[in-house]
């Protein structure tokens, strides 16, 4: 049974960090280019960030560049995102997903696996 889980959500104010992280199981997990996606209330999922199976392409979505950093740990089966300077904005649920390939434009419908989410809210 393939599980991604989620962690490191939680309450900052504007201008701090939190880092999340995500560790997969029942699965290959040097397989899969890894991505994390965020869903704000009313509004659709968005791609956030991605890597690829070994770390070589890293994308990230506009709004996030510069402040947010993904990486990998294949020997722990993880998957990280560093997130500083967060801002009211980046309030959301925070998903992780697994697919062979995963840029910013793969339609979400193709992800192989995802996560549950974490909440993060940031405060004015």
């Amino acid at each position: 049974q393939v599980q991604l889980v989620e962690s490191g959500g939680g309450l900052v104010q504007a201008g701090g960090s939190l880092r999340l992280s995500c560790v997969a199981s029942g699965v290959t997990f040097r397989n899969y280019a890894m991505g994390w996606f965020r869903q704000a209330p009313g509004k659709e999922r968005e791609f956030v960030a991605a890597i690829s199976r070994i770390g070589s392409r890293i994308y990230y979505a506009d709004s996030v560049k510069g402040r947010f950093t993904i990486s990998r740990d294949n020997s722990k089966n993880m998957v990280s995102l560093q997130m500083n300077n967060l801002l009211p904005e980046d309030t959301a649920v925070y998903y992780c997903a697994a697919n062979a390939l995963l840029a910013p434009t793969t339609p979400l419908n193709v992800m192989d696996y995802w996560g549950k989410g974490t909440l993060v809210t940031v405060s004015s």
